[in-house]
């Protein structure tokens, strides 16, 4: 329970570091009363606790209510890194074995889901730094590596290098002119791949037609 008192302090912080409208004299009271992101991971921290402990129905119980009031769902079993942050949060869905590293950001609408039926590990494992943006899907059991960008409503089901930019349905990686992808989640200026590649066939043609 310490290791789960520290890893909410951090996940506390690391609101004022990532959310602009986290500010103000009082702005440590409004999260704690208002941001329903970090109210789940709270929850979450002492339901994956009461999991390990191998105690029953009550983390599930615990975390159906959560889902009620919060509209996040996060499995008991989902293991979650410190630093983790929810912003706004309506839709989110982490399923039971899940592993988050730390420093991660999730935006509202991600589905952390399984595939199949298996009983074991049947979810994605996201590496550290990782920014997953608005209605993002990411399904079965692969990796998100360290520091990549999962663009919104990106659907990705195969694993993803570290330091990449993902867009798309399914999932394609982008680069960012060839340097190290920005999680300063600044969506809107993610690049389509499918747009850099005509963008290049256009350019050569022009190219072409004036020789």
């Amino acid at each position: 329970m310490i290791k789960a008192f520290s890893c909410i302090v951090k996940d506390f912080s690391a609101i004022f570091e990532r959310d602009p409208a986290a500010r103000g004299i009082f702005g440590w009271l409004e999260v704690l009363l208002t941001y329903s992101g970090f109210h789940a991971i709270v929850s979450h921290r002492i339901c994956h606790t009461l999991h390990r402990w191998k105690i029953p129905l009550i983390p599930r119980l615990l975390s159906q209510l959560t889902r009620f009031l919060s509209g996040i769902e996060i499995h008991p079993g989902a293991t979650i890194g410190e630093g983790f942050f929810i912003d706004h949060g309506m839709g989110v869905v982490i399923g039971e074995t899940t592993e988050i590293g730390t420093n991660v950001t999730l935006f509202q609408g991600v589905t952390l889901g399984g595939t199949g039926k298996q009983k074991t590990k049947r979810h994605p494992t996201l590496g550290n730094n990782v920014v997953v943006g608005t209605g993002a899907k990411i399904l079965g059991n692969i990796t998100i590596g360290d520091n990549s960008y999962i663009g919104a409503n990106a659907v990705v089901i195969k694993d993803v290098p570290a330091n990449s930019t993902i867009v798309g349905v399914p999932g394609r990686i982008t680069k960012q002119d060839g340097k190290k992808i920005d999680t300063s989640l600044d969506h809107k200026h993610i690049l389509d791949p499918v747009m850099q590649q005509i963008e290049e066939l256009k350019s050569r043609i022009e190219k072409l037609e004036e020789k």
